[in-house]
C-alpha cells in the first residue's frame, strides 16, 4: 500500500529531477558560485576520503534527512491539503541534504547551482502554506508560486549577485507572510514559533557570511561558522513546520476550514 505522503514525496522528486536535468545542460555554467575548500573555514582532512572531506560540514547534512523523514512520518494534521502541504516541505528537506552534500564533496560548479536553485522553492513554500490557511485549498495557486519561484533564479543570468537578490527576497517574503497569518489568526504559541524560526533564519544567514571571520576564534575554528549556519537551517526548517502545522492542530486557529472546497 502506498503511504500516503507518496505523491507528495515524488512530486518533490520529479521537480528536483527536472532541475537537476536543465543544470546539466549547461544553461547555468555562467553563473558565478563558490566552489573550492577555500570557501569554507572548516580545514579538509586528506586522510578522509572526499566525501568526508570536511566531516562536520558534510555530516550536519544527515539532519535535513532525519528531519525530513521525521516529518513525513508524523501525524496529526486534518484533512488532505494540510497533509500534502506537510509531506511536500518535509520531501524538500529530506531531498535537500544530499544536494547540499554532493556540493560539498565533488565541489563542482552544476552541484552548486542545483544547491542554490532548489534553495528557492523551500523558502517558498511557507508562503504557500500561508495563503493555504487564507484562501483554503488552490492547488493551481501553489503552483503557480513554485514555478514562479523557480524561474526566478534567471535572475542569476543577469547580475552577478542575482542569487542573493533572489534568495533575499524570497527570505523577505517569507517571513513577512508569515507575519501577515500570524497577526490574522496566531496565539502566543505561535508567535514563540515564529520568532524561533526567525531568529534561526538570521543565524542562518549571519553565521555563513562570517565563517571566515569567525574562525579566528577557537569556539569556531573545530565547529566553523558555515556548521553552526546548516544547524541554524535545519532548525529554521523545523521551526517552520511547528509553526505552519499549529494552525492545522489547533482549529480554533485554522480559519481555512471555512473557505476549502
Amino acid at each position: 500500500m502506498k503511504p500516503e505522503w507518496g505523491q507528495a514525496l515524488v512530486h518533490v522528486a520529479v521537480a528536483s529531477s527536472l532541475c537537476a536535468v536543465a543544470v546539466s545542460t549547461g544553461i547555468f555554467d555562467s553563473v558565478s558560485v563558490q566552489v573550492g575548500y577555500e570557501h569554507y573555514a572548516e580545514a579538509p582532512v586528506a586522510s578522509l576520503p572526499a566525501f568526508l572531506a570536511m566531516p562536520f560540514n558534510s555530516l550536519v547534512n544527515v539532519a535535513y534527512v532525519l528531519l525530513g523523514l521525521f516529518w513525513l512520518h508524523r501525524g496529526g494534521m486534518a484533512g488532505p491539503g494540510p497533509r500534502y502541504l506537510k509531506d511536500a516541505f518535509a520531501a524538500m528537506a529530506l531531498l535537500y541534504g544530499p544536494v547540499q552534500w554532493l556540493r560539498l564533496w565533488t565541489q563542482w560548479p552544476r552541484a552548486a547551482v542545483l544547491d542554490q536553485w532548489l534553495t528557492l522553492p523551500i523558502f517558498a513554500w511557507p508562503v504557500a502554506w500561508c495563503l493555504y490557511l487564507e484562501w483554503g485549498w488552490r492547488p493551481w495557486l501553489f503552483l503557480s508560486l513554485e514555478c514562479a519561484s523557480l524561474a526566478s533564479y534567471s535572475l542569476t543570468l543577469l547580475h552577478p549577485h542575482g542569487f542573493e537578490i533572489t534568495l533575499g527576497t524570497h527570505i523577505v517574503a517569507a517571513v513577512g507572510q508569515a507575519l501577515c497569518t500570524q497577526r490574522r489568526y496566531g496565539s502566543t504559541s505561535s508567535a514563540t514559533y515564529l520568532a524561533l524560526g526567525v531568529l534561526s533564519c538570521l543565524g542562518f544567514v549571519v553565521l555563513k557570511l562570517c565563517d571566515h571571520q569567525l574562525a579566528r576564534w577557537r569556539l569556531f575554528q573545530c565547529l566553523t561558522g558555515h556548521f553552526w549556519s546548516k544547524v541554524c537551517d535545519v532548525l529554521q526548517f523545523h521551526f517552520a513546520f511547528v509553526f505552519l502545522t499549529h494552525f492545522n492542530t489547533h482549529p480554533r486557529f485554522h480559519p481555512s476550514s471555512r473557505k476549502t472546497h
